[in-house]
């Protein structure tokens, strides 16, 4: 089946052709578009329960109600669906705000398409948290200099026992390197289905649910 989704994007010539281009794909179906947050939370509220787009792709800034708080708005409303920022935007407090809203992800608009909806399929599938590889190694700098002020007795994500294979830990090290699905399988020469097989097995022994918590674990219990 293919994957619901809505695109929210002040921009109409953006929103139009990334709506085309995901539209012809055979993965994606976009289930709505919107101008602004108010604009697709008025959307939203016409929708049936059963017809609401799985994935969100939220513009940040935007006339009106802006893409942060329409994410926390959101997020209240339809605890259910998954929201994905899509941005010009990398600086840090644009992807800390984002992350503080309770986006699902952070990607930024020059990745190719098909990019985007391998990591739409990773939120809806596997329910990761994609990241441009440029967000990605934000992100990591951030979470860096804040681990060593961490007292790893006191870290609720700290396992008791990690016991990753080394194919596993391999993968994990890739993902804090800013490889997304794709790239990790040409890597390694894998198809993408066994990266995320791979994945769902690493996020399972680390008792996570997201690819942003595997990524502060490693960082923070130096398992890479």
């Amino acid at each position: 089946m293919k994957i619901p989704i809505a695109i929210v994007d002040d921009n109409s010539q953006n929103r139009v052709s990334l709506a085309d281009r995901l539209q012809s794909s055979d993965e994606i179906e976009v289930r709505l578009t919107a101008v602004n947050g108010e604009d697709f939370l008025e959307k939203m509220k016409e929708l049936p329960f059963n017809d609401l787009p799985k994935v969100v792709l939220m513009d940040i800034e935007m006339p009106g109600m802006n893409g942060l708080d329409a994410v926390r708005f959101g997020k209240t409303l339809y605890p259910e669906v998954r929201f994905l920022m899509l941005t010009v935007y990398d600086d840090d407090d644009k992807i800390f705000e984002a992350i503080k809203a309770g986006a699902g992800g952070y990607l930024l608009k020059d990745e190719k398409i098909s990019r985007i909806i391998e990591w739409v399929q990773q939120v809806a599938e596997l329910e990761g948290a994609p990241m441009s590889p440029t967000i990605a190694r934000k992100a990591i700098a951030m979470l860096a200099q804040t681990s060593d002020r961490v007292n790893p007795k006191e870290d609720p994500l700290r396992p008791a026992q990690t016991v990753l294979s080394e194919r596993e830990t391999e993968i994990l090290r890739m993902l804090v390197e800013g490889y997304d699905y794709r790239a990790t399988a040409e890597k390694l020469f894998v198809s993408s289905h066994t990266v995320r097989k791979h994945i769902a097995n690493i996020y399972h022994k680390l008792h996570v649910t997201s690819k942003a918590k595997a990524i502060n674990l490693a960082i923070r219990n130096k398992l890479i």
